[in-house]
């Protein structure tokens, strides 16, 4: 069930699309924003609250990456694999991270403090290689500065 806060934070973004099944990407990043995820069980309460199907709500969630469709850690780290930040260095970033919290691209952390997850872009690339820790964006990374950066999130 839907709570109410999060009810009212969907129909906030109502007025803002022609149809109600527009604002599904909304929706789910309300129900992600207080639950941390959207489980099979909050796609049947937003589909039941905008009249859509669980099915297309899933095709939704499942092609747009910023929808986590399984438990994430604390901290979500996006680490930019783009040609340029690739170019400049984001592989030895990732193998650093990867390294230092034990965890593959794609998993989280055994503590659970962080997921880390590849991300395509994310449009820094005048400061390659960079990543982005929750909303967070940190620029011009080397392997040093990229673990001292997790060190500021608990």
């Amino acid at each position: 069930m839907l709570s109410p806060e999060e009810q009212r934070e969907i129909e906030a973004e109502l007025p803002h699309y022609p149809t109600k099944q527009a604002v599904s990407i909304d929706a789910m990043k309300i129900v992600q924003k207080h639950r941390g995820w959207v489980s099979d069980e909050a796609l049947e309460d937003i589909g039941k609250f905008l009249g859509m199907s669980t099915s297309d709500l899933d095709g939704v969630a499942t092609f747009y990456n910023l929808i986590f469709r399984k438990p994430v850690g604390r901290h979500v780290v996006y680490i930019c694999d783009s040609v340029s930040c690739w170019i400049m260095g984001a592989t030895s970033i990732s193998d650093r991270l990867t390294a230092r919290c034990g965890a593959r691209l794609g998993e989280s952390t055994a503590d659970g403090r962080f997921t880390l997850l590849p991300i395509v872009c994310l449009g820094a690339c005048d400061h390659a290689p960079v990543m982005m820790v929750d909303d967070d964006l940190h620029l011009d990374l080397e392997p040093a500065k990229a673990e001292d950066i997790l060190d500021r999130y608990k």
